[in-house]
């Protein structure tokens, strides 16, 4: 199901195009946030929203308000990236933040928020942490388990590129309307892609890549957001580099389950001979300390020629520990091997009844799409650097970019749910972790400097 398009028709940018969708829910409500009219350079002609009453059987899209010049010359920035939703139960509000862009340099906030009482109508951006001169990867979460310490607390992280991806973190008490000052780690860590959660108890747990994507890395704090502790290593990172000019890294994707569970996911070819192609692969914390070593999502055997990528992890409030139901969307070529002409990019799901200790058979949400049809960027064709799945009063809602062949138009990519909410089928479950790494295998290709994720 379609649930929204791109509006723009500026010839600056790439259109139609949507790109690199998240999603909250608050009950039965959702809202979706993603890039419209993607730009070659870095961003998008603004930020795109899409809201469901009604656990995604409707939706009504929109643009939010007051932030690039493309919407309106009198507003501030020239582009937009990295959208993230969060829903502040304390203060009844929804929150999207994003990155701002000024294409000729200059001084820009970290990120600016948007505020919604109802998910359709929004304020202007508010900036977070004036003045910096470089920022990448925002990513928001809120406190909402009433019996927190710390509930209506809402945190924004950012990475800082020019200071070799120096991690910082800003707080709100307020329902997003005002925002602390940044704050650093205990160890000054840097990195990229931070997906903080938060515990029932109040703790909040970062995991991200190191700033040279070859480690998944996590750091929490346990007051508030007052103070972050140093970080801690979840696991290596081996990938193989995705065929076809596809953009990708091995950014993680995080959920916390009802118990305080944390789970993060990420494209990993450790268990493939000869690092031929990636699986996604799980650890999970109680406490964002102490890790699992990380298990093989069993999609299919490590002998397929599949690759796999571009994880989107939910977990359901509403369960937790050994019942903790898991929902993973993600992209897949079915052959690894191939080229920008002959590239299959595939949409997949597949979900766990019991915290990851074992998946059902995964099921297709697209048929094949053909490469040609995504917009270009500086660092490859794109349906983005993320994509996100939610639960709805424990359905499980994934978001995506679709490219379909082109009507009149140079692309033709919006974002989709699935027509019917997916199955959390628990018949015919494939025990994880069963695989162990091949001795000696490397990754196929060098260790990469980031680009920025905008």
């Amino acid at each position: 199901m379609r649930i929204a398009s791109d509006p723009f028709a500026n010839a600056s940018s790439q259109h139609a195009t949507q790109v690199e969708p998240d999603i909250a829910s608050n009950g039965t409500t959702l809202v979706s946030a993603f890039q419209d009219g993607r730009f070659f350079v870095a961003g998008a002609s603004g930020i795109g929203f899409s809201t469901s009453p009604n656990g995604g059987l409707t939706w009504s899209d929109g643009v939010l308000p007051g932030i690039t010049r493309v919407q309106n010359p009198s507003n501030p920035f020239d582009t937009a990236s990295d959208p993230s939703v969060a829903y502040d139960a304390a203060h009844a509000a929804w929150l999207i933040v994003s990155l701002p862009v000024l294409t000729n340099g200059g001084s820009i906030p970290a990120a600016v928020v948007s505020r919604s009482s109802d998910g359709l109508h929004w304020s202007g951006p508010i900036a977070v942490a004036p003045g910096q001169s470089s920022t990448d990867k925002t990513w928001i979460t809120c406190d909402d388990t009433p019996a927190s310490r710390f509930y209506g607390h809402c945190y924004i992280e950012w990475d800082d590129p020019s200071a070799g991806g120096l991690v910082k973190m800003s707080t709100s008490k307020d329902g997003g309307v005002s925002w602390s000052a940044p704050l650093q780690t205990a160890d000054g860590v840097t990195g990229i892609g931070g997906v903080p959660v938060v515990q029932p108890g109040g703790n909040v747990v970062v995991p991200l890549n190191d700033f040279n994507q070859t480690l998944v890395r996590a750091f929490i704090s346990t007051n508030g957001g007052a103070s972050w502790n140093s970080a801690v290593t979840i696991s290596t990172v081996t990938d193989h580099l995705v065929a076809g000019g596809l953009r990708t890294s091995p950014l993680p994707s995080a959920a916390v389950d009802g118990s305080g569970i944390v789970y993060v996911v990420w494209q990993d070819c450790r268990f493939r001979p000869r690092c031929s192609s990636n699986d996604l692969i799980l650890s999970r914390s109680a406490d964002g300390i102490h890790w699992t070593a990380p298990l093989r999502i069993p999609i299919d055997a490590t002998t397929s020629t599949v690759d796999h990528f571009i994880p989107g992890l939910g977990a359901d409030p509403a369960s937790g520990g050994n019942s903790a139901r898991l929902a993973l969307a993600y992209y897949f070529y079915p052959v690894a091997n191939c080229s920008t002409a002959s590239c299959q990019l595939q949409v997949g799901f597949l979900s766990s009844p019991n915290g990851g200790a074992a998946w059902t058979t995964p099921q297709p949400l697209t048929g094949p799409m053909s490469l040609r049809q995504l917009p270009a960027t500086r660092d490859g064709l794109m349906v983005g650097d993320y994509i996100a799945t939610t639960f709805a009063s424990g359905v499980p809602v994934p978001v995506f970019a679709i490219a379909l062949p082109p009507a009149g138009m140079p692309f033709n990519e919006a974002m989709y749910v699935p027509k019917r909410p997916v199955v959390l089928n628990q018949q015919h479950l494939r025990r994880a972790g069963q695989d162990r790494p091949v001795p000696g295998v490397a990754s196929d290709h060098p260790p990469r400097r980031p680009r920025p994720i905008r």
